[in-house]
């Protein structure tokens, strides 16, 4: 019904009642009560038919995910956990594992993030010690081996572990007719000298965790003489493993075909060849102890404003979508045991059978006096 008719309805309605016979009033108020009705009606019919009111739009709430710049995965999988909880994931990458840790400590009053990711089994101890974690005990630890779980209380949980050993150049022994080395040992002999190149435990990651092989397999009181034998067969330290891999190994035009690297190299040598290659052309050296495997945890810093949504960060990181995105992008093993392996890494990915191991609090207590009796023997 138009406007006009309502308004005319509304005021006849409102109209002064005039002095009539019972009869005519009679007729007059019933005339009046359908019209009444008429208008409600028209009144409800035009309420059902306005536009529902749209509720306005809310911005993703911000969490901040704190890790050290080798942290890497699929944009898409990131995505995926934010398109769920609506949330945006701010990244803060913060250096090397050590310097990101420094970080997260002297800042715990007033927390930079609310998750990070990187803490690894040689900074295990420190890391707790200083109580910058909220113990979670996540639904999703079922699908993870009891062996990666350091930390009984859950204050950090395991997210992916990979080992640090020798690779070796394969075409390089095949030409020399030399066989690649199998054990630890092998190093010192003459056939070896001049052939390896480490890192500077001081200065690197995986030269730190080849100096806890070489304590782990020949303890506190033979590993500084197994150095010297090193250095007496010509052992190369150099500060990096950029340096040490892309500089020196023998694999990209260096002197030395034997170089601290992981397990994990052959199949990364074979993604990114620029010709495709029907075989990786390192592989690792996988002998009793001549690897030390590194297990990365995530945990959450106390002091969050986002503890709901960082439980749901830390679930979705150790759930099958997350873990199988992670060896292609990190180059290590995922935590979680259902997760399927992409082919590269069945085909060439090897693990030793028996890696080196020492507890994260011997290791925190005696890093620093190891790393300095080391670099007395090694580089005096």
């Amino acid at each position: 019904m138009q406007k006009n008719n309502l308004t005319q309805l509304i005021n006849q309605v409102e109209q002064p009642t005039r002095t009539v016979d019972s009869a005519s009033l009679l007729n007059r108020q019933y005339t009046l009560a359908k019209e009444m009705s008429l208008l409600f009606f028209i009144l409800l019919m035009l309420i059902g038919c306005s536009p529902p009111s749209t509720p306005e739009s809310t911005e993703p709430t911000s969490i901040k995910l704190m890790t050290h710049n080798s942290f890497a995965i699929s944009e898409e999988v990131l995505a995926e956990f934010e398109t769920m909880y609506n949330v945006k994931v701010d990244l803060l990458l913060s250096g090397d594992t050590g310097a990101a840790l420094n970080q997260a400590i002297l800042s715990k009053d007033t927390p930079l993030a609310d998750v990070f990711f990187g803490v690894d089994n040689s900074f295990l101890s420190r890391a707790l010690e200083n109580q910058i974690f909220e113990p979670y005990n996540s639904p999703m630890l079922s699908a993870i081996p009891d062996a990666l779980e350091l930390d009984g209380r859950h204050h950090l949980l395991p997210v992916d572990y990979g080992d640090v050993c020798l690779n070796y150049d394969k075409s390089w022994f095949a030409k020399k007719g030399i066989a690649p080395p199998t054990t630890l040992e092998d190093l010192i002999e003459p056939e070896y000298a001049s052939l390896v190149v480490v890192e500077n435990p001081a200065t690197s990651s995986p030269g730190l965790s080849f100096l806890l092989t070489t304590i782990a397999h020949f303890g506190e009181d033979g590993y500084l003489d197994y150095w010297q034998k090193l250095d007496n067969n010509d052992v190369l330290v150099v500060d990096s493993w950029n340096e040490a891999y892309y500089v020196e190994f023998s694999r990209y035009e260096g002197t030395r075909p034997l170089v601290v690297s992981y397990a994990t190299s052959p199949p990364a040598e074979v993604l990114f060849s620029e010709e495709p290659l029907d075989d990786a052309p390192t592989a690792s050296v996988l002998g009793d102890e001549a690897c030390f495997r590194q297990i990365e945890f995530v945990g959450i810093l106390v002091g969050t404003k986002q503890r709901a949504l960082s439980e749901k960060l830390i679930d979705f990181m150790l759930d099958q979508r997350f873990q199988e995105d992670i060896p292609l992008n990190m180059f290590v093993f995922p935590a979680n045991e259902t997760s399927a392996l992409p082919e590269l890494f069945e085909q060439y990915g090897e693990q030793p059978a028996n890696p080196a191991s020492l507890s994260p609090s011997k290791i925190s207590t005696n890093r620093e006096a190891w790393i300095n009796a080391w670099t007395e023997t090694v580089l005096r």
